[in-house]
């Protein structure tokens, strides 16, 4: 018997830009008795069925993007006799679907670190439970991905995870539903422990997948202090003394080490903060911006960002630390128009953002503008390939919509041709190259420019295109960038590398 790990996609590039952390934390909850597990990534290459064997185990983590693969790969192992268990966020919404359509034994609801022992354990005895509630676990036991099963030379970064949950509420995200609104904050000492072993195998560029790298605000914190009982201050002050702790051990780390991670805006309002992340070499990090107009806030409970020359203000603070953007804007906005997509744009190089994705609005479950818009699409009973349109993730990639909002104003193509657009002007290769003298060699450039090319190929054509041979294309030229650039990030090993004290 065997335990397989398998990571879903319908699209493989041959070489991935971030480790799927999960596979190897999975793994490292794997009891030894079992022997080692088989990790697919599917990002790299398909799955191969002939690897399974009657009576393995086969844990399918799953999205709500990559469900549809994941029903198919759960369906594929079940025939070979093997037990089926699913996992991830979709699984955790869905469980009965997982065990429905796709030939489940078992699904796993919520954090997988210690519950995944005793799913594998009942599983080879033959009696598996259908769900297993595993919901949160607390911070002490997150689990170190088994990074020793890593195919080095197929990823161009790593990724340590440091806290889950978010504090904030936006109607877009499910993560503060899913993965809570307290901050669940690693131990300082078992994340650079991580780090170090990943630098010790040649990775200098990790990314840092939290929900949010900033969990406690300067209003967070004035908002405690107003009340009468300090307690709840106390314990802001403490997490927030935690994350200045690891952004200190951190910066004692090899210079040559890179750090990107994922954090609000309100960042920018908190130049302490920011220095510390500089000091820690955390020089890019993923930004929600979202919307550029204060109306476009609104739509989506993000009224804690700014707009106009306030939010130019705000992205250029970061710049100034020495910390590179990617911005994250959304298109399809009830209160979006044509010339919203234009003046995202412009702003985005005003305020001189390295970096930008421009994704249309999506209804995925677990948020709340999914709940707002099942009501509606259910009325009107719209279904593709007889599929309801509120199940989107189950129409076949080549049927599936590209916006499935109606607009007061614009059509769903029009959505897209403009998105599109947008994606093509901003990655067009005059304003990489104009772009790229954020970085001073040549090598580092022509990094640049590499990774620009292969995000807007994997994440823009492929995702939002509709003509086929342009996806095509772009999966084929996807494949061929990924190898220079996976080249170009990779560093000599560091094999004697100490952990820094505190």
């Amino acid at each position: 018997m065997r335990v397989h790990l398998v990571n879903p996609s319908h699209v493989s590039f041959g070489i991935a830009v971030i480790t799927p952390r999960w596979l190897y934390v999975l793994a490292a909850a794997t009891p030894a008795t079992w022997g080692e597990p088989v990790l697919t990534d599917e990002t790299l290459e398909p799955l191969d069925p002939a690897t399974i064997a009657p009576g393995d185990v086969v844990g399918i983590g799953i999205h709500t993007g990559n469900a549809l693969r994941g029903y198919e790969v759960g369906r594929l192992a079940r025939e070979r006799g093997a037990w089926v268990v699913y996992g991830g966020i979709h699984a955790t919404l869905y469980p009965d679907e997982a065990l429905e359509i796709g030939g489940a034994h078992a699904v796993v609801k919520g954090d997988g670190d210690v519950v995944w022992a005793q799913v594998v354990a009942d599983c080879v005895q033959g009696t598996p439970a259908r769900v297993y509630d595993a919901g949160r676990v607390g911070s002490d036991a997150f689990l170190r991905a088994r990074w020793d099963l890593l195919p080095r030379e197929r990823y161009m970064w790593a990724s340590v995870q440091t806290v889950r949950g978010c504090p904030k509420h936006c109607s877009f995200c499910s993560v503060w539903r899913t993965d809570g609104q307290e901050p669940r904050q690693r131990g300082v000492d078992a994340v650079v422990e991580e780090v170090v072993q990943l630098r010790r195998m040649g990775f200098r560029f990790i990314a840092l997948a939290d929900d949010n790298f900033y969990p406690v605000t300067l209003d967070d914190l004035a908002t405690a202090d107003r009340r009468q009982d300090k307690t709840r201050l106390h314990e802001l002050e403490a997490l927030r003394a935690e994350r200045f702790e690891l952004m200190a051990r951190l910066a004692k780390l090899p210079e040559d080490m890179v750090f990107y991670t994922q954090i609000t805006m309100e960042a920018a309002e908190d130049p302490a903060f920011l220095e510390a992340m500089s000091r820690a070499r955390i020089l890019g990090a993923l930004v929600g911006v979202e919307s550029v107009t204060p109306e476009g806030l609104k739509d989506i409970y993000k009224g804690f960002n700014r707009s106009g020359e306030d939010l130019v203000a705000q992205l250029r603070a970061f710049r100034q630390h020495g910390i590179h953007v990617l911005g994250s804007f959304i298109f399809g906005l009830p209160s979006d128009d044509p010339g919203t997509f234009e003046a995202t744009e412009a702003l985005a190089e005003r305020a001189d953002i390295t970096f930008a994705q421009f994704v249309m609005l999506t209804p995925f479950p677990g948020t709340l503008d999914f709940v707002k818009w099942e009501q509606n699409a259910a009325r009107e009973g719209v279904s593709i390939g007889g599929v309801p349109v509120t199940r989107h993730w189950l129409i076949p990639q080549e049927h599936r919509p590209k916006v499935y909002v109606p607009h007061p104003v614009m059509s769903s193509d029009e959505i897209r041709r403009r998105t599109q657009d947008v994606w093509d002007r901003f990655y067009s290769l005059k304003k990489v190259w104009a772009r790229s003298k954020v970085v001073s060699s040549i090598r580092a450039r022509l990094a640049f420019v590499l990774i620009s090319k292969l995000y807007r190929q994997m994440y823009a054509n492929t995702g939002i295109a509709t003509d086929s041979a342009r996806v095509a294309r772009s999966t084929r030229w996807a494949r061929l960038l990924a190898k220079p650039c996976q080249r170009l990030f990779a560093a000599p090993p560091m094999p004697g590398l100490e952990v820094p004290g505190a």
